[in-house]
């Protein structure tokens, strides 16, 4: 059974904000339209400055690298979830082709 997501946050917790950088309308020109009409927006994680809050509340957060930044609370004790995707096997042979000339480079003194 899945885990009900946590919807309070105090400080000092590790959370994820949403903020829009850029509004559509403030997009530069000379971008693709469908670009253009979408806002420029940044989810990031970092430790919770306010007192206490819950999810949708406007917050501040002091990232890894010490910035200071605040926006809308999406969720609390965030996880990465992001991949490199399904490997490619011309990529796989590259590397395996790689290991192999390397080795024999070794072999003949010209890797030292």
């Amino acid at each position: 059974m899945p885990k009900e997501p946590i919807k309070n946050a105090l400080k000092g917790n590790l959370v994820q904000i949403h903020k829009v950088i850029l509004t559509p309308e403030q997009r530069p020109e000379g971008i693709p339209a469908s670009t253009k009409g979408t806002p420029y927006e940044a989810w990031i994680k970092g430790f919770l400055l306010d007192d206490e809050a819950r999810i949708g509340d406007t917050v501040r957060i002091k990232t890894f690298i010490g910035r200071q930044l605040s926006g809308t609370l999406v969720e609390v004790n965030p996880v990465y979830t992001h991949n490199f995707g399904k490997p490619h096997p011309v990529l796989l042979a590259v590397g395996i082709e790689a290991e192999k000339w390397i080795e024999k480079k070794r072999q003949v003194g010209h890797g030292k």
